[in-house]
């Protein structure tokens, strides 16, 4: 995983976000080619978010990358691009929440810092919480507060990690038990696949509001997928042409 052979915090920022809700083997090759194109938080704050959304395409989910824009920009305002070690100061960013707070500052600071995610879920899951039927993360993260190693927490966590990976691959440590964890929907059907196929089709160039509806399926799922992509600012219209945003 490049993250791991390079922790400066830039890359782990990056892929922390791509990590979110899309798996290792998919992030691998995006992000290789998204740190080529924006290098440094400065050249991802200085891009387009056009150009960002193209990079994205494929990812899914691309709120994530238009916070992660906003984040680079806030970084280069407030930090000179520096990205900070300090959990609060991390946690105001966009699109960056508790548990990839902790990870940029486990990973790049090696500090031992507490987050909880899936695999952390599924090994805890399966040595301290195999009877109970609902865990809290709450529960978690204070079991993470003993266990974590404090002297060496960057590698304790690659290797729970790993090991969560592997107890998943065999089905073991059942993620049901989690209150917070919720199963990603299916893309298939969803509003979800609609957006990206318009975002898809975006990078290609702007386009005429009736050529671009004629390649989404006709259902309710168009309508609410553009009016959120417009509502968010991802795209813009003007007339009949419609764009990514900031192209």
């Amino acid at each position: 995983m490049p993250w791991r052979d390079n922790t400066e915090p830039y890359w782990v920022m990056v892929s922390e976000i791509m990590l979110q809700q899309t798996q290792v083997d998919r992030v691998i090759p995006k992000f290789l080619h998204f740190m080529q194109r924006f290098p440094t938080v400065e050249a991802l704050a200085s891009a387009s978010l056009a150009n960002v959304l193209e990079e994205w395409s494929g990812l899914g989910y691309n709120r994530r990358a238009k916070y992660l824009h906003q984040a680079a920009q806030q970084l280069t305002e407030m930090y000179g691009g520096t990205i900070p070690k300090d959990r609060a100061q991390l946690e105001a960013l966009p699109g960056i929440g508790p548990n990839t707070a902790g990870a940029i500052l486990a990973y790049s600071f090696s500090l031992p810092a507490v987050f909880i995610e899936t695999n952390i879920r599924t090994v805890f899951f399966h040595h301290f919480f195999h009877d109970d039927q609902v865990v809290t993360d709450r529960q978690m993260k204070e079991l993470a507060e003993e266990l974590v190693d404090k002297e060496h927490p960057r590698e304790w966590y690659w290797a729970l990690m790993d090991y969560g990976s592997y107890l998943k691959r065999q089905g073991l440590g059942r993620l049901d038990k989690s209150k917070h964890y919720k199963k990603q929907p299916p893309l298939k059907g969803s509003i979800r696949e609609v957006r990206g196929i318009i975002i898809k089709e975006l990078t290609r160039g702007p386009s005429d509001m009736t050529s671009l509806l004629s390649a989404l399926p006709d259902d309710e799922r168009r309508d609410k997928a553009m009016n959120a992509l417009l509502a968010e600012g991802m795209v813009v219209r003007d007339g009949q042409t419609i764009s990514l945003a900031g192209r």
